[in-house]
């Protein structure tokens, strides 16, 4: 039997709410849906976690550590992956 993965909002009803958890919360969420996006557009590619480490010239268990959400990666990684994923980095800030 697998394992059913926890919707966001299931994650954000058990969030933290003092100031420094709240941060921590909002980098894990951004971590978390970054990792969405890369798992779904690699499956639309076609790819495996394997074949896209190939083309980004790192290993299988950092992509599944992208796709986990299990941390924020920098511009540069985010670029590596778009190349990879021939898809267009877009980069944007939003008012709060």
């Amino acid at each position: 039997m697998m394992a059913t993965r926890a919707t966001w909002d299931e994650i954000k009803a058990r969030r933290p709410v003092t100031p420094a958890q709240q941060e921590g919360y909002e980098r894990a969420r951004r971590g978390f849906m970054l990792g969405e996006q890369m798992r779904e557009l690699r499956s639309a590619r076609g790819l495996t976690q394997a074949q896209l480490a190939e083309r980004m010239g790192t290993t299988q268990s950092v992509i599944a550590r992208l796709e986990a959400g299990q941390r924020v990666p920098s511009l540069v990684t985010l670029e590596r992956v778009a190349t990879a994923l021939e898809a267009v980095l877009e980069v944007r800030l939003l008012a709060s």
